[in-house]
């Protein structure tokens, strides 16, 4: 691709003091004071896999820091261990939620503790039936109706139990048994209970939600519970479940009165909690924006800004498009670091998605596979499609709102003298901690060195392990007179 001058981005050339900057590239530092530059800071950012957003965007916004409020999302933990020293030394408060194992964060996310009214209660059933990626075209009755009974059982166990959590909720909707006759309406073990709260207030919201599940027909009910069922069943892993009953929950109003860096630890490979994300994302937003309009003036005390790594992979947010169109007006931003337009796109929808890229004021393009997302990029940049597809490794296209397109190269976070000493500390910790398990299993027997794949597989086996009797326990106990006991349990 040929070389193209750099103009009209008024990139300055330095900063007196140590504010919040923005670095997208090499030689492109920007504010992120709205008021000075008159864009939101919402942040687009579209690259292969291993075209460098992490490093180049992601590992800078984090250097650039010194008093807004992160919320980083990662799938590696090298960056969380690598950056907590810095921003601690800048005064942040870290916050470690880890939804891959639970135990090793210092907070735990519960959504029934942002429950402040009925419209949150069905704002949240809204959020786990959508935020699974489930077929669009199916009859959105099944949906809604499953929205309603969970409406339900949330709504009871906040009546009923002292100090509930959503392990509760969950532990009602697998105890639930709906009675097997089908020539009558719904019968459940949980009518007792809807029974008295309707005693005491015949209008109550847990009971008006009931009643539409306890008088359908006892097939159609048991369908509308079976696609709650699946997807709770594929959204609340049993890891999140003791997640549930952690001590030390997560505070979103922290994140607006303070400078915080909250960094949240998901899968690459796993996604079964991908749903369960996009559920935290959408109570996050709709916390920070309720928390916004309780101000005087309408904004967070703290400016928020959200990273989020492979945006587009999980699960929808739901509501996203439109949170993001009024983000800049509560202090709140975004960085959102997908692979391609096409994946936004297949994700959320060609109109959610359009809407979500017209939003972002600065775009940065580091080169895809992708076909239509190249064919945008070139009507866009006003240079051939060839240019686009070719583009050396390293190179990238910076697009600002109201500037001329930015041809250069990615920023080279590698000659950051700040991020030399963060890599220089890290890694000595790094070898510290290798030294000293080293020291550990030096001090074992040979037969004990098993690998940690297999300990940890071997743990999980024994956790989950229930002992049954064996055949011979089975034979012996059968008599005489019941010769065909031992076949009937070992077909059951």
């Amino acid at each position: 691709m040929a070389k193209r001058k750099t103009r009209s981005l008024n990139i300055p050339a330095k900063y007196p003091d140590r504010a919040d900057r923005m670095i997208l590239g090499d030689g492109c530092i920007f504010s992120t004071d709205c008021r000075k530059t008159g864009l939101n800071n919402n942040i687009l950012v579209v690259g292969g896999s291993g075209s460098g957003k992490t490093v180049s965007i992601v590992e800078p916004f984090l250097l650039e820091s010194f008093s807004r409020s992160i919320v980083c999302s990662v799938t590696k933990r090298g960056i969380v261990n690598k950056f907590i020293p810095l921003l601690q030394n800048r005064g942040y408060k870290i916050l470690d939620l880890d939804f891959v194992h639970p135990s090793r964060g210092n907070v735990c996310f519960d959504p029934l503790d942002y429950i402040n009214s009925f419209a949150d209660i069905s704002f949240l059933s809204q959020s786990i039936i959508s935020g699974t990626r489930r077929n669009h075209n199916l009859d959105p009755y099944w949906d809604e109706s499953a929205a309603s009974l969970l409406n339900a059982l949330i709504a009871e166990t906040l009546m009923l139990k002292d100090d509930p959590t959503f392990a509760d909720v969950l532990e009602t909707i697998d105890s639930l048994f709906i009675s097997s006759r089908y020539d009558e309406l719904v019968t459940t073990d949980l009518d007792e209970k809807f029974k008295f709260l309707e005693s005491k207030d015949p209008l109550n919201y847990a009971s008006s939600n009931w009643r539409t599940f306890s008088n359908l027909p006892v097939k159609t009910a048991g369908c509308v519970f079976s696609t709650l069922h699946s997807i709770i069943d594929s959204t609340f892993t049993p890891e999140l479940r003791v997640m549930f009953r952690m001590r030390k929950r997560l505070r979103f109003e922290q994140l607006a009165n303070e400078k915080t860096a909250l960094f949240i630890t998901s899968s690459p490979v796993d996604p079964s909690i991908n749903s369960f994300i996009s559920l935290f994302y959408a109570q996050l937003f709709k916390e920070l924006f309720d928390y916004a309009e309780n101000q005087p003036d309408g904004k967070l005390p703290v400016p928020v800004h959200l990273i989020a790594d492979d945006f587009a992979t999980g699960c929808p947010v739901p509501l996203f498009d439109q949170y993001i169109s009024i983000l800049r007006e509560k202090q709140i931003s975004v960085t959102l670091l997908i692979q391609s337009e096409t994946q936004l796109a297949s994700l959320y929808g060609d109109g959610p998605a359009t809407t979500i890229r017209n939003n972002c004021d600065t775009y940065v393009y580091m080169g895809s596979n992708d076909l239509a997302t190249a064919q945008n990029i070139s009507v866009r940049a006003n240079i051939p499609l060839k240019d686009i597809l070719e583009m050396p490794i390293g190179s990238q296209i910076l697009f600002r709102h109201g500037s001329k397109p930015h041809y250069g190269q990615r920023y080279n976070t590698f000659a950051n003298a700040e991020y030399q000493n963060v890599l220089r500390e890290y890694k000595k910790r790094v070898a510290k901690e290798f030294r000293l398990r080293q020291r550990v299993r030096s001090g074992q027997k040979s037969n004990q060195k098993n690998d940690d794949a297999n300990r940890r597989h071997t743990a999980f086996l024994q956790e989950i392990c229930i002992r049954v009797p064996s055949e011979k326990s089975f034979v012996g106990s059968v008599s005489a007179e019941e010769p065909d006991l031992l076949a009937q349990l070992f077909e059951e």
